[in-house]
């Protein structure tokens, strides 16, 4: 199987003044697409050579877990972002966030804090965990939270390649502008579709 970068459903320019078309061509356009050409080199004779990004994530170490769960990451990651973003969940989505959380300003704010704090490179989530409560985790390097049985609902890329170019050390300036351009219609969309563990 021939893994692909899939396309942005925005161009280069429509999320600026909070990602620049620079870190898009960069981070999309290179880093990225360096995680697919590379994960198509190793799994050539693998075991993995027709796995999905999610067999692979789940069961795959080294090379080919780093750069294939890379390439779901950053899917997972891009496919969140619009010009014109919903900016509140609502519905079923909301209240969960309110029950576990207490608000919704404080799950933002506790969703930053994990981002900021997290140590060198990797990323900060939104996860439904095996009891079907909501977390929020944090996970090193190219870590997913599919190889823990977990469903992931949303994703905060915190390697610096994702916010340097504009933001250089300022991680906790690109946490806060990061909102402006997540669209809760989509995460909203991930929680509809899952299947809650029975």
């Amino acid at each position: 199987m021939k893994h692909l970068l899939p396309p942005l459903k925005f161009n280069s320019k429509e999320l600026e003044p909070f990602i620049s078309e620079r870190t898009i061509e960069f981070h999309y356009g290179k880093h990225h697409q360096a995680y697919v050409d590379n994960l198509n080199k190793l799994i050539i004779g693998s075991e993995f050579e027709n796995a999905t990004l999610e067999e692979i994530i789940k069961k795959a170490s080294g090379g080919i877990f780093n750069n294939g769960a890379q390439v779901w990451n950053h899917t997972f990651y891009f496919d969140q972002f619009s010009s014109n973003p919903k900016k509140r969940p609502e519905g079923k989505l909301f209240e969960k966030i309110e029950q576990t959380f207490g608000a919704f300003e404080t799950f933002i704010e506790k969703i930053n804090e994990a981002c900021l704090t997290l140590f060198g490179s990797g990323w900060g989530w939104l996860i439904i965990d095996n009891d079907n409560n909501l977390q929020i985790m944090q996970t090193s390097n190219a870590g997913n939270p599919l190889r823990d049985g977990f469903i992931p609902l949303l994703t905060i890329d915190v390697w610096e390649h994702a916010y340097y170019l504009d933001y250089q050390n300022r991680r906790a300036e690109y946490l806060k502008n990061i909102w402006n351009i997540l669209d809760w219609n989509v995460i909203e969309n991930r929680f509809n579709n899952i299947t809650l563990k029975t």
